[in-house]
């Protein structure tokens, strides 16, 4: 029986996650910024601890971690999923919009991992899980800000694989694409304020219109996600990359395959700006 703590747990593949780490007999710490909201059959569930956490509160965080540990004794595995959206050309963006983003997918996640890292150093083991996103793949148009706070997530969690290694603690992002969840609703995800006409009929406000067409008709089951997810990590070799959903994977073919196109033409002259002695 392991110990999760799966962060922004009320709804969505957080909630999903925790409710196949419940079935598959684990001590699960559920944390929302309202865990009054939690649904009943997690709430009340004897192996599940409702904790109250708002992620860009550090104090709040702090305590969140000492109260699993003190009800539970440790942590094994860390499921970073809060977070919400930004949409919106970047020219739409203002500097507030984007920091606000940041705090709650970047550096919210970066100061739960690094409150629960001393724990699993001393035990010498634990898992962390990152959600990310297929846009931390592969940057879209009107998903700017969003695909970079899910570039950074890919990034830190990669860096973490090889830092936390010699410790026993393993690390993955998880890239979902497109699931029926609330994402797309007002309370997850924020459209621009500044909203410029000048980007009416482009990629970028196609993918604005997209929204209010999308939301609940996503082609993924988050209840099928939450359940694929824990089970990869409940392996015993976590994926550096996991991608969720078949648009996810479809995607990182198409991104690679653009990639390996574009740029093998220049590979002899690119590794020909290496320094030569006697230049």
């Amino acid at each position: 029986m392991s110990v999760w703590m799966i962060t922004g747990a009320a709804r969505g593949l957080g909630l999903e996650i925790a409710r196949a780490a419940l079935a598959g007999g684990e001590r699960v710490a559920v944390a929302a910024r309202r865990p009054e909201a939690l649904p009943e059959d997690v709430r009340a569930h004897e192996n599940a601890l409702a904790v109250r956490l708002d992620v860009t509160d550090a104090e709040q965080i702090d305590r969140a971690v000492a109260e699993v540990i003190d009800r539970f004794g440790r942590i094994n595995v860390l499921v970073n999923n809060a977070g919400r959206g930004l949409l919106g050309a970047l020219e739409e963006i203002t500097d507030a919009e984007a920091r606000s983003l940041f705090d709650v997918n970047v550096f919210g996640l970066i100061n739960t991992t690094r409150a629960v890292l001393p724990h699993m150093r001393a035990a010498g083991s634990g898992k962390l899980v990152h959600i990310g996103s297929r846009s931390g793949f592969e940057g879209e148009p009107g998903v700017s800000m969003y695909s970079a706070s899910k570039f950074a997530v890919a990034g830190i969690s990669e860096a973490l694989a090889a830092e936390l290694g010699p410790f026993g603690i393993q690390s993955m992002v998880v890239e979902p694409g497109v699931f029926r969840t609330d994402f797309l609703d007002a309370s997850s995800v924020q459209l621009p304020k500044n909203r410029l006409a000048d980007y009416d009929g482009t990629p970028a406000h196609a993918t604005l219109d997209w929204v209010g067409e999308a939301n609940h008709t996503q082609l993924g089951d988050p209840v099928k996600a939450g359940a694929f997810i824990y089970r990869v990590a409940s392996g015993d070799r976590l994926p550096l990359h996991l991608p969720v959903g078949r648009d996810a994977y479809e995607r990182r073919e198409v991104m690679t395959e653009r990639i390996a196109r574009e740029t093998a033409p220049l590979r002899e002259e690119s590794s020909a700006t290496a320094h030569v002695d006697g230049d």
